[in-house]
């Protein structure tokens, strides 16, 4: 689809035309209160029909008061069937994949059966198959010596107006072409260096054969492909320039929820480029699930929209914090003001991953997926404390020990779990190979496994 004109101006808003309304006619003025008298009679026709509801409704009731029905909510995560949190900021729309149109969704075994809880669980955790990306992007080597730093906060806060004159110079616009596609994707990308390394999401590129890099002084340049990680979605291109102004990096561990921030980018298309939007840090650490595979984001309520994906998110001091990649979409209601960034923590081992070997090396995983139980699930099923195991990836030593979906998860090494951070924090302590115990429940019995860390690469690919 082309990226010119996909919207006809005055579309968006345009306001509700009426017919002009005759003037009344004297008998009809002359009448006119009359009609307004006649409120107290409708009212109390309304009143006798509610109290006539209410008394049938009373004589009708199960005397126990109860429905038949299953009660047990369904708590809505990122992945029910009406709502998703997709990575549309990436692209022009027509080329990203749109929310689509389901119907509520029905408990397992119909409204009357209570539903096992390997059942609710399906429903809460829906296993989604990993998706890979194929680029075709030419590749070239990173040939410099620069590696990103997170560089501490210094001096004052700037104003919106201060952080946009620094700041917007070190956005780009990238435009990612596919061999024998109608039109191009569209997205943002910031300066990681003044010899023209370029940081974007890996979705922006993900399915092209070639891609031009649009400074902000308009001139266009063709890129390389250095490296990509699909796990963090992030990319690593390359134009051949020097004395850009590079971006400056902060570091996201010391953001806090309330902290002003704002967003530099091209949404909708290159009639919007560098626009900027403003907001706060609505929550640190949030965990996502996208094309199978869970990230713990940042959550702003700065808006973004198709085009911003790739784009830097910028402290006050005019540091980047995070690298906007997603947005919270309903099929079914309006959905303001959540969108998801990725922290400068993750950033900074992907991209010096990529500038050492075109990947990311050495990044452990366990290889299974989980999710906090809610607690009217543990009341109604008896189950432990602990985190639910949704999904086990073939190939990793998770699998080959047994562990299932449907197990609980209760504690590793000894500590407690009931969140995903939890895990992570753990896990990340150690290296490929070494392991780690966990205490799992299944079925009502408890046991433990040792289960070895796995390259993510190895599992994930």
């Amino acid at each position: 689809m082309s990226n010119e004109n996909w919207y006809e101006n005055g579309s968006w808003y345009e306001p509700l035309q009426r017919e002009p309304e005759p003037a009344p006619s004297r008998k009809e003025a002359a009448t006119e209160p009359k009609k307004k008298k006649m409120w107290p009679r409708v009212l109390g026709g309304a009143l006798l029909l509610l109290i006539i509801v209410i008394g049938l409704s009373l004589a009708l009731r199960d005397p126990s008061g109860s429905s038949g029905e299953f009660k047990l909510p369904l708590p809505h995560t990122a992945g029910d069937s009406d709502t998703k949190t997709e990575a549309p900021s990436g692209k022009t729309p027509g080329s990203d994949a749109q929310p689509t149109e389901k119907p509520g969704r029905e408990l397992p075994g119909g409204k009357n059966k209570t539903p096992s809880y390997r059942e609710y669980f399906d429903e809460l955790y829906p296993r989604e198959e990993t998706q890979s990306s194929s680029i075709g992007i030419q590749r070239g080597k990173a040939d410099t010596s620069f590696r990103l730093e997170l560089l501490p906060t210094e001096g004052r806060e700037q104003s919106l107006q201060q952080l946009y004159e620094r700041c917007s110079p070190s956005v780009v616009g990238i435009s990612a072409y596919a061999e024998g596609a109608v039109g191009y994707s569209w997205g943002s990308g910031v300066i990681l260096s003044a010899d023209g390394l370029i940081l974007t999401n890996t979705h922006v590129v993900d399915g092209s054969d070639r891609a031009t890099v649009t400074l902000y002084d308009d001139s266009e340049y063709e890129a390389v492909l250095i490296g990509y990680d699909t796990i963090s979605d992030l990319a690593v291109l390359k134009i051949e320039a020097e004395g850009l102004p590079a971006a400056d990096f902060g570091d996201s561990g010391a953001i806090y929820v309330g902290q002003k921030v704002a967003a530099i980018g091209n949404p909708l298309g290159e009639q919007f480029r560098m626009t900027m939007t403003d907001g706060i840090i609505s929550a640190i650490s949030r965990d996502i699930n996208y094309n199978g595979r869970t990230m713990t984001l940042m959550q702003t309520n700065a808006a973004l929209n198709e085009g911003n994906s790739g784009g830097p998110l910028f402290n006050m001091y005019g540091q980047v914090i995070g690298i906007t990649n997603m947005k919270m979409m309903s099929s079914v209601s309006s959905i303001e003001g959540i969108g998801f960034a990725i922290p400068t923590s993750t950033v900074l081992t992907v991209v010096n991953g990529i500038l050492e070997s075109g990947k990311v090396v050495g990044r452990v995983s366990i290889g299974i997926t989980i999710g906090p139980i809610p607690d009217e699930a543990a009341e109604t099923y008896g189950l432990p404390e602990g985190l639910y195991i949704a999904d086990v990836v073939p190939g990793s030593d998770a699998a080959k020990k047994g562990v299932q979906i449907g197990d609980i998860l209760m504690e590793v090494n000894g500590q407690p779990v009931t969140a995903t951070k939890e895990v992570a924090e753990i896990k990340d302590q150690f290296g490929v190979g070494d392991e780690l115990l966990f205490k799992l429940w299944r079925d009502g019995e408890i046991f433990e496994l040792s289960v070895a860390l796995v390259d993510t690469n190895d599992v994930y690919g």
